[in-house]
């Protein structure tokens, strides 16, 4: 039988993952390592259906081996959606203070191909404050199992400042 006080009330809007954040809690050079991933053939798969790409390179394998290649190619924005801040905590720290995804810029070094395993982090490289808001941008980057830096870019976010008082 539990013990448990039936007297204690619960709010729904304090149940969170993590502190609520404003654009002046955050400091550069935090990081926000986001969940490792296989690139396994499904992925491509689903990539392929969710983005319409019809091009072999990106699901055929034999297409790509006769051009010297050892599996399918990811397209760019297979290995960008590695770096969505939704996959890990940011969303849920911004959740009361982001007004909006503004911009987003990226650079594709390496190829990525079926079985590579892929590591995202997302990294504060710079903070423009405004009067009651400000421009969070986050250094996005992906390596391979390699070590090897695929893609890197940059996100901004448009976050209000903590409120007064």
């Amino acid at each position: 039988m539990s013990t448990a006080p039936t007297d204690i009330p619960f709010d729904p809007r304090a149940h969170r993952l993590c502190e609520s954040r404003y654009f002046d809690d955050f400091r550069l050079g935090e990081r926000f390592v986001l969940p490792s991933r296989t690139m396994t053939e499904a992925l491509f798969a689903a990539f392929q259906l969710a983005s319409g790409d019809n091009h072999p390179v990106h699901y055929d394998a034999e297409y790509c081996r006769a051009r010297g290649m050892p599996h399918m190619l990811a397209h760019g924005y297979q290995v960008l959606i590695q770096t969505a801040a939704g996959a890990g905590l940011f969303p849920h720290m911004v959740e009361d203070s982001l007004m909006g995804f503004i911009e987003q810029r990226s650079r594709f070094l390496h190829p990525v191909f079926v079985g590579d395993t892929l590591y995202a982090a997302l990294e504060v490289c710079e903070l423009s404050p405004n009067r009651s808001t400000g421009v969070l941008a986050l250094r996005s980057t992906v390596h391979n199992q390699r070590g090897e830096l695929v893609m890197d870019g940059e996100q901004r976010y448009l976050l209000r400042k903590r409120p007064a008082g």
